[in-house]
């Protein structure tokens, strides 16, 4: 997978692993991670699916409705690529904190719901459900952080709603954050991001 690596200046932070939206790329989510934890590794990754040209993380049927088939390749996919990564750049495969926008945060949940022990945690800019049915692994001990705007047009209310309710069920200590907005990513949720990042893993 197409990616960026820069190391950090202190080996016990997490590794900041960056998941774009639909459209974007590796490179897009940098200052953000910047702002959350400039001492951090970093890993930005570009998603393999091309939606009209679009980057993204897994193929869709329509707006908000996921090819689950694909989904699951996809996560499995991205997973064994954090294997890789851990491996080629030396860092503890235990220690990853996804930071994921929209195509991006739902992948991040995906992995959280399919693999067991594949992130240590999550901050979550717009998710939605990314399957439903399924038991989740045993997430206790896992830190999540949903942000979610409330006039959101691609992620209703529910839907991080039902996220947050889903992934505390399996276990997670989750905390959400509302903006009073759409679907952009804000810097006053990237900041209440921050706030609680620091609690967890300053």
């Amino acid at each position: 997978m197409r990616h960026i690596f820069k190391e950090g200046t202190n080996p016990n932070k997490p590794v900041l692993l960056l998941l774009h939206g639909t459209g974007g790329n590796e490179n897009d989510l940098l200052p953000i991670a910047d702002i959350i934890d400039s001492e951090a590794s970093v890993l930005s990754v570009r998603g393999n699916v091309l939606e009209n040209g679009m980057p993204r993380f897994f193929k869709r049927l329509a707006e908000g409705v996921f090819d689950e088939e694909d989904l699951i390749f996809r996560t499995n996919e991205l997973n064994q690529f954090l294997d890789d990564a851990a491996n080629k750049y030396q860092f503890d495969r235990h220690n990853i904190v996804a930071i994921g926008y929209s195509n991006g945060a739902n992948i991040a949940a995906s992995l959280l719901f399919h693999i067991q022990d594949t992130l240590k945690g999550a901050i979550l800019h717009h998710p939605m459900v990314p399957r439903r049915g399924i038991q989740l692994p045993n997430l206790e001990g896992i830190n999540i952080f949903i942000a979610a705007g409330v006039n959101d047009p691609i992620c209703p209310q529910q839907e991080s709603i039902e996220l947050k309710e889903l992934l505390e069920s399996a276990g997670a200590n989750v905390q959400d954050h509302w903006e009073n907005r759409g679907h952009q990513l804000t810097m006053s949720e990237i900041q209440t991001a921050k706030a609680w990042y620091e609690k967890i893993y300053s």
